[in-house]
């Protein structure tokens, strides 16, 4: 069976954050991964360690609403939508981030000072997976009447398809951010040589 359009691009975008994973990942040391820009920024390890911890509590919010639509018979009416304010949202993440739009991770999500770069790679690639076998397993429900409230925002209540855009933007984020920290890192190495 072919794949609708919305789910393949969906996947798409997941398959441009691995090579880009995998891109970041080629050449990079434990030490420039593990470098720091200033006090207080995250390196490299701790964006790849902070996006695994965020994939994994946005799938776990996810999965109950997955249950009960296929326990429902609540199967695929049309194609991927976020919402107004979801996908709002989730544009709201994409790089580049806009000087004046930083904001604070939730401290549920905040990586440790310790993190560990190869341990950190390894962490996103497996909540990465994660997220690429949720969505190929419930591509064939409806992803925009499924609904789960946001564990970052009390109140908030996203449809899946919205968590699924925002889990992509949220990945393009801090992928980018980790480049530009690589990119940092290597210059101070090579200033310091």
């Amino acid at each position: 069976m072919m794949m609708p359009a919305d789910i393949a691009d969906l996947v798409a975008q997941l398959d441009a954050a691995e090579r880009d994973l995998c891109r970041l990942l080629d050449g990079l040391t434990p030490a420039l991964g593990g470098w720091r820009p200033a006090s207080g920024a995250w390196s490299a390890a701790e964006c790849l360690e902070h996006l695994a911890i965020t994939n994994r509590v946005y799938l776990g919010a996810m999965q109950e609403p997955a249950v009960r639509a296929r326990t429902r018979g609540n199967m695929r009416r049309g194609p991927v939508k976020p919402g107004v304010v979801g996908g709002w949202f989730a544009r709201s993440l994409e790089p580049p981030v806009k000087p004046g739009r930083r904001t604070r991770a939730p401290r549920m999500v905040v990586p440790a000072t310790s993190t560990q770069f190869d341990e950190a790679a390894a962490a996103f690639s497996a909540a990465h997976a994660q997220v690429r076998a949720y969505l190929l397993a419930n591509a064939d429900l409806d992803l925009n009447r499924m609904r789960f409230p946001n564990p970052f925002v009390r109140g908030i209540r996203f449809s899946v398809a919205t968590g699924l855009q925002v889990i992509a933007a949220h990945e393009r984020r801090h992928l980018w951010q980790a480049w530009r920290t690589r990119r940092a890192a290597e210059s101070d190495s090579a200033t310091s040589q």
